[in-house]
């Protein structure tokens, strides 16, 4: 940078006359760029003559934006004072997390995330719909179902591996899309990538990414397969031009999303005004201040998303792609059997993990009740089904294969194992559940995921919903109840 900063230097520079910020030991004036930057002149004000390495992190900007944007004018030097109380914090809390191999559920990862992610970035993944029933419900809903185990059965060797749309994959799961994967981490998005690699599953690539398109597919291995996640946008060439990209780029199934026509109202993000950087698609219109910043990070990156989608459309999704499409967030049997009438590869049972209608059934009671569904009008072998919302355990997984699903989703514990302790933490945590898989094939009695059937299991009690007998105190541990407002 040429020349050094003290800490006096910096705080003496705190108006919007004259602005520097610290951002990972380099000092920047930012001054000029208070009226350009697309999160507004307030977030860079508020670090004024500040460390603001930490929202930078959590706003999912990549370390060498400022030279990407070619603003390395801007920087002052290198700064030689003390850490921060900021970066002390960081450092105190990478020192106190246990060592990786002392995660042995996934419950652990989300319990540690709580602690590490800004209050704004916890708010915004683990909050539900309104009153969160649903969010609490998704995982609930599994303790309802039991096993009916076999004996004496050879299970020496058990196979976990399957294919999702003809796509090999090391375990029936794949990595469901997220938004906004940097405010986990810095690498986001492209940190999963290479997890999914190491791992042998398939993950789905977010339209609502914090990494651009080229830099997620620009980090998976050769031949590595990846499927897409759609939002619709209003503006139909923007999302021709979305999915182009993703066939181009090698991705090999698209999921479009059904049960979202808009995002639900989620209390704990809305008590936030969203500050850091937006969505990559949504990149023109912070820029030209079109996106609502007042009432948390759901409403700021979701204003795009056309309501009007319905399933005249799906001609016309047909007609720009030659992916196969999969419709995410089928709700109901008669949903599902109409998308297996218009000749759609596969279908998600599935809520939007509890976050847009409250009192929405989980993901696994709908998928005993499309399986039904298909199951009558003889359309049970027409398209792949998947079940996402809630999953924790490996039994959450074999509990839906038996009921008939080819593969499940995995969302939050993909963000938590990442937040704490980045790519290894995702590859730990798909780890775990390989190993509660294989354990609780083998006490099943049964050797392959393929073979799993619904006479496995007792689902008497599914669609009764006064809760499981016995209280899941891992789940109550880690969930955070939903705010009031103070005075």
């Amino acid at each position: 940078a040429g020349r050094t900063v003290t800490t006096a230097e910096l705080e003496a520079h705190t108006s919007a006359e004259s602005c520097w910020t610290l951002i990972h030991g380099v000092v920047y004036d930012v001054t000029t760029f208070l009226k350009s930057h697309p999160g507004g002149a307030s977030i860079l004000l508020k670090y004024a003559g500040k460390d603001s390495s930490r929202p930078f992190d959590a706003s999912g900007h990549p370390r060498d934006i400022v030279s990407k944007l070619g603003l390395d004018n801007l920087i002052v030097g290198d700064f030689v004072g003390e850490k921060s109380a900021g970066e002390e914090e960081v450092a105190k809390t990478a020192v106190s997390l246990p060592p990786l191999d002392h995660m042995v559920n996934l419950f652990d990862f989300e319990a540690l995330a709580k602690n590490v992610l800004t209050p704004e970035a916890w708010d915004y993944y683990s909050s539900g719909a309104d009153d969160e029933i649903t969010l609490r419900e998704n995982h609930t809903a599994f303790h309802r179902i039991f096993f009916r185990p076999r004996i004496l059965v050879d299970v020496a060797s058990v196979k976990l591996s399957s294919t999702i749309l003809g796509t090999p994959s090391t375990l029936p799961v794949y990595i469901t899309a997220t938004a906004l994967g940097r405010l986990a981490h810095p690498e986001g998005e492209t940190a999963i990538v290479r997890a999914a690699h190491e791992q042998g599953v398939v993950y789905m690539l977010p339209t609502l990414a914090s990494c651009t398109m080229p830099e997620m597919l620009g980090a998976k291995a050769p031949g590595q397969p990846l499927f897409f996640q759609l939002y619709v946008n209003h503006d139909r060439a923007v999302t021709e031009k979305l999915i182009r990209q993703a066939e181009v780029g090698g991705c090999r199934a698209l999921f479009v999303t059904v049960d979202a026509p808009q995002l639900g109202r989620r209390e704990k993000d809305m008590r936030h005004k969203f500050t850091l950087g937006g969505t990559a698609v949504q990149s023109s219109d912070d820029k030209q201040g079109r996106v609502e910043r007042n009432q948390g990070v759901t409403r700021a990156i979701s204003q795009f998303i056309d309501p009007s989608l319905n399933w005249s459309d799906l001609a016309w999704i047909r007609s720009v792609t030659s992916m196969p499409i999969v419709l995410k967030g089928v709700q109901c049997g008669e949903d599902a059997v109409e998308a297996a009438r218009h000749g759609v590869a596969g279908i998600v049972c599935s809520n939007h993990g509890g976050r847009q209608l409250d009192f929405a059934r989980s993901g696994i009671e709908v998928l005993a009740e499309v399986m039904d569904a298909l199951r009558a009008a003889g359309l049970q072998d027409k398209m792949e089904v998947y079940v996402d919302g809630g999953i924790r355990r490996g039994t959450d997984v074999l509990k839906a294969l038996a009921l008939g699903a080819k593969a499940v989703g995995i969302g939050r514990p993909v963000l938590y194992s990442l937040a704490t302790y980045g790519q290894a933490g995702i590859e730990r945590m798909l780890t775990i559940l390989r190993d509660e898989m294989h354990v609780g094939m083998r006490l099943i009695g049964c050797n392959d995921v393929n073979k799993l059937t619904p006479a496995m299991l007792s689902t008497a009690s599914l669609a009764a919903h006064g809760g499981p007998a016995v209280s899941d105190r891992l789940s109550d541990t880690v969930y955070q109840p939903l705010p009031i407002a103070k005075l």
